[in-house]
C-alpha cells in the first residue's frame, strides 16, 4: 500500500511538471503573439503564480518521493538510470530557475508598458527569446526523465 502511494505521488509529480511546463509555455507563447502588453502582463502574472504553486511543489516532491520509492523497492540510488535521471533533473533546474526570473521580469516589463501606455520594450522581446530557448532543453530533459522512469534501462552506474 505504501509503495502504491509513493508511486502514485511520484507519477502525479511528473505529470504536474510536464503539464504545467507545457501549459505555461503554450499560454506565454500565445500571449506574446498578441503583442498586447495588457494580455501579456495578465498571462505572465498567472504563469508566475502557477510556476510557484504547481511546478515548485512538484520540484520538491519529486526527489522526496523518488528516493523513498527507490528505497522501498530496493533499488540502489547508484543505479545508472537513477543517476542519469538525477543529472537530468539538476539540468532542468539549471534552466528552470532563470526562466522563473525571466517570467517575473517579462511580467513587470509588460505591466510597466500598460501603466505607461507604451509598447513592450526591447528588453521584453530579448527576454522572451531567451525564455523560449531555455524551455527546450528543460522540457526535453523532463521527457527523458519520464522515459527513464518508465523503462528503467540497464545503464552502467558511474559509481
Amino acid at each position: 500500500m505504501w509503495i502504491d502511494v509513493l508511486r502514485w505521488a511520484h507519477v502525479i509529480g511528473a505529470a504536474v511538471l510536464l503539464g504545467t511546463g507545457a501549459g505555461i509555455a503554450f499560454f506565454m507563447v500565445m500571449a506574446d503573439r498578441t503583442g498586447d502588453p495588457r494580455a501579456i502582463a495578465h498571462v505572465a502574472s498567472t504563469v508566475v503564480v502557477a510556476d510557484f504553486l504547481f511546478t515548485a511543489t512538484a520540484i520538491i516532491a519529486q526527489p522526496v518521493t523518488g528516493v523513498l520509492l527507490a528505497r522501498a523497492l530496493g533499488w540502489p540510488l547508484g543505479e545508472g538510470w537513477i543517476v542519469l535521471s538525477v543529472a537530468l533533473y539538476v539540468a532542468t533546474g539549471v534552466f528552470w530557475l532563470p526562466v522563473v526570473w525571466m517570467q517575473m521580469r517579462m511580467r513587470d516589463l509588460a505591466r510597466r508598458a500598460v501603466r505607461d501606455g507604451a509598447p513592450l520594450p526591447a528588453a521584453y522581446h530579448r527576454l522572451f527569446r531567451l525564455w523560449f530557448a531555455f524551455g527546450f532543453p528543460a522540457f526535453a530533459a523532463v521527457l527523458a526523465i519520464v522515459w527513464l522512469m518508465l523503462n528503467r534501462p540497464d545503464l552502467a552506474s558511474p559509481f
